[in-house]
């Protein structure tokens, strides 16, 4: 099943909290309206703070991440083109000051605990200039993804391997228009449980890993809200 997740910067005239109310109360509606859209989850940025790790932190300042699933593309794109999805870009227009839309191929590692039960990080991931695309994902998915799963205190963790990129939406770029390869989702009880994760000889390892292959790891408390 396609996901869509959209990184999203709020006009610079509107206030955080204008922008998360818009989007969870106008928009979210909205976009649940979409013909064939089989799952929709806003994520609000509360924290930017690079919590746990001692990592180099790209430029991005996102407000929210949105995930939303369909059945194939051609649902996808359906969706979009119909009465509703103009409706949905008009609002995004009204509300958005940048939006940018990576295609992911989602794989679970640990499967997320219920909705509202822990604290939720998504953190984005930027490959080192010398290692490849291929390398990359073997890295990720056949190497760390076993490592993590070792830390104590780790409820949930999705890995999300980025195949498409549109910066702004509908224009396809390539990973020099928009550098990002992977999204991470993690779960955990709270903030002192990210620290003691990456402070343990686990975590240290983990970390060491990461380093071989990763550039920069920009992460983001956020608050999910499940519209689908």
């Amino acid at each position: 099943m396609p996901m869509r997740m959209g990184l999203i910067d709020r006009r610079p005239d509107w206030t955080s909290e204008r922008f998360r109310a818009h989007w969870r109360d106008h928009h979210g509606p909205l976009a649940a309206r979409l013909p064939g859209l089989r799952h929709y989850v806003q994520n609000h940025v509360v924290d930017r703070q690079q919590r746990g790790i001692r990592f180099a932190r790209g430029p991005e300042q996102l407000d929210g991440l949105s995930q939303l699933a369909f059945d194939d593309d051609q649902a996808m794109r359906d969706a979009l083109a119909s009465e509703h999805g103009e409706r949905l870009i008009a609002d995004e227009n009204h509300f958005i000051g940048r939006l940018r839309i990576v295609t992911v191929e989602p794989h679970e590692v640990i499967a997320p605990p219920p909705p509202g039960t822990a604290l939720k990080r998504m953190s984005l991931l930027r490959r080192r200039p010398d290692v490849s695309p291929d390398v990359f994902a073997r890295e990720w998915r056949q190497v760390h993804g076993p490592l993590v799963r070792r830390l104590a205190g780790v409820l949930g963790y999705r890995q999300n391997l980025v195949t498409g990129r549109q910066a702004p939406k509908g224009v396809p770029v390539d990973h020099a228009g928009l550098p990002i390869d992977g999204i991470v989702e993690l779960w955990f009880a709270d903030t002192a449980a990210i620290d003691a994760a990456f402070a343990s000889p686990e975590g240290e390892e983990t970390m060491a890993h990461a380093a071989t292959f990763i550039g920069e790891i920009t992460t983001y408390l956020v608050e999910p809200v499940t519209v689908v």
